[in-house]
């Protein structure tokens, strides 16, 4: 456990840690213990429509503490690293101290090290790369970018051909102007949930079975009418279970069982990334 006496009043904490891991409770410790807002940093939680999915917190939650970035973007408006980390910097002038918490390790990267000020890429780029086969998107990279990819990841080698055939410029040209971050590391507190596969996996059962008796149904059913897989988010854990359940694709049991197993794998994903970039990062068990 974390002795929250060790916690400075006047620092930022930043809490991360796959989903499940009891990172939103410790950031509800600390703010009503020792004050503070809690700013969310996870890139599902910022959308309406999906609140028992997403775990936002409920409004008990938003009662003992403030609460900023939950909820705030329509669930069918596109949302970026760029737009969380310029909602984030008005509130780190505020008078009160952050407590940021999430599982979106590239949010709390770009607000860390800064981000690279790379403009959007025009649709109809987007859609010539879309039919481009992997080789040849490898192949129009420039010099400088290539080495630094995992040519195996397409979504990755595709941003980058998008960003210099849309400004003439590699990203890793982008990624060398870099402003400075919002927050340097050093001048935080920064906790990252370290947490075994099995505990983790029980829990994120658990809290599916919550959610399911919270009326997540019943949120998939309200959402139906407007439901796009495209939509950034539909990528909500269990939406697109239960709409195919809704839709009569599967049972209710199969959709629970695949979205617990997605579920999992978002969290071995998440704990992947955090043990790899969050080593400077105190661990909490």
């Amino acid at each position: 456990m974390i002795d929250l006496t060790s916690i400075p009043d006047d620092k930022p904490v930043l809490i991360a840690g796959p989903t499940a891991s009891g990172k939103s409770a410790l950031a509800l410790t600390i703010a009503a213990e020792a004050g503070g807002i809690i700013i969310n940093a996870d890139a599902l939680q910022v959308f309406d429509g999906w609140r028992i999915l997403t775990a936002r917190p409920s409004p008990d939650e938003l009662a003992i503490a403030p609460h900023a970035l939950y909820g705030h973007v329509p669930y069918d408006a596109p949302y970026s690293v760029g737009h969380w980390l310029r909602d984030a910097a008005g509130l780190l002038r505020g008078p009160e101290r952050p407590i940021i918490v999430g599982g979106t390790g590239l949010y709390f990267r770009a607000l860390t090290e800064g981000l690279a000020e790379i403009p959007a890429t025009p649709p109809d780029i987007r859609a010539e790369a879309d039919l481009i086969p992997l080789p040849d998107l490898i192949a129009g990279l420039d010099q400088q970018t290539r080495p630094g990819l995992d040519l195996r990841n397409r979504a990755r080698v595709q941003r980058a051909w998008e960003v210099l055939r849309a400004t003439g410029r590699g990203i890793a040209d982008w990624q060398a102007d870099t402003p400075a971050p919002l927050l340097h590391l050093g001048d935080t507190v920064p906790l990252v949930m370290q947490v075994g596969a099995d505990w983790l996996n029980d829990r994120i059962s658990r809290r599916f079975d919550q959610m399911l008796a919270m009326g997540a149904l019943d949120e998939a059913r309200a959402m139906l009418p407007h439901w796009d897989p495209a939509l950034l988010s539909s990528k909500a854990i269990g939406a697109p279970e239960l709409i195919a359940h809704l839709k009569g694709e599967i049972s209710l049991d199969a959709a629970r069982e695949a979205a617990i197993i997605a579920s999992r794998q978002y969290a071995k994903r998440q704990r992947t990334w955090f043990r790899a970039r969050m080593k400077d990062w105190r661990a909490i068990p």
